[in-house]
C-alpha cells in the first residue's frame, strides 16, 4: 500500500472520467480549478465564496433530483467549516449523494496553513458517526477507481477522504458569474432561469 498523496487532477479527472449525467457540486478554491480543468459542464455548479456550503447544497441537489448521482468534490478545509451539515446529510440519508474530500491537510486559499485533517482529524470517521452508509479513507487510485464505479452503478450515500499532494497546481479558473454558473446548472435540467 502507498503511503504517498495523490495528484489532485488525476483524482477529480478519474471521478470524472465518462461522467454521463453526474451532477457535481465543487468547493471553492482548489476543487473547482480541479473539476474544470477536469473539462467545464454545464452540469458543473461551481461555488464562490461560500466556504462550507459544498456538502449542503450538494444535499439540496440530491433531494431535488433523486433519480440523479451527485458528487460533491471539495477541500477538508471546506469540509471542516461545514462539519454539522454531515449529520444532517445523515440524517436525510439521499441514495444518490457522494461527497468526495481532497484532502491536503492544508488551507490552501488562505495561504497554507495546517489544517485540523493536517494534525489528524480524519473526516471520514466524522461522516461515519453520523452514520454515513459508506465511509472511505482513500490513498490509491485504484480505490478512487473504485469509488468512482460505486458512484455510477450503486447507490448509497457515502464519504471519502482522499488524500492529496498539498503542491499546488496552475489555476484553472471556472466561470465566476454566480447568476451564469445557477442559470446555466438548471437549465441543464430542464428548468428556466430565475
Amino acid at each position: 500500500m502507498t503511503t504517498e498523496a495523490l495528484n489532485r487532477r488525476a483524482v477529480v479527472s478519474t471521478l470524472l472520467n465518462n461522467r454521463d449525467d453526474l451532477l457535481v457540486v465543487t468547493g471553492l478554491g482548489s476543487p473547482a480549478y480541479d473539476v474544470m480543468a477536469a473539462g467545464d459542464h454545464d452540469q458543473n455548479y461551481y461555488l464562490w465564496a461560500a466556504m462550507g456550503s459544498a456538502a449542503m447544497i450538494g444535499l439540496g441537489i440530491a433531494t431535488a433530483q433523486p433519480r440523479r448521482k451527485v458528487l460533491v468534490i471539495t477541500g477538508d478545509g471546506e469540509m471542516l467549516m461545514g462539519t454539522g451539515s454531515l449529520a444532517t446529510i445523515a440524517v436525510k440519508k439521499p441514495d444518490n449523494l457522494t461527497i468526495a474530500i481532497l484532502d491536503n491537510g492544508h488551507y490552501g486559499e488562505t495561504g497554507m496553513q495546517l489544517s485540523h485533517a493536517g494534525q489528524g482529524i480524519e473526516l471520514h470517521r466524522i461522516a461515519e458517526a453520523c452514520g454515513f452508509d459508506s465511509t472511505l479513507a482513500i490513498s490509491q487510485m485504484s480505490d478512487v477507481e473504485s469509488l468512482r464505479d460505486r458512484i455510477y452503478s450503486e447507490p448509497g450515500l457515502r464519504f471519502a477522504t482522499i488524500k492529496v499532494d498539498p503542491a499546488n497546481q496552475p489555476r484553472v479558473l471556472p466561470p465566476r458569474d454566480g447568476v451564469h454558473v445557477k442559470n446555466r446548472f438548471r437549465h441543464s435540467l430542464g428548468f428556466g432561469t430565475i
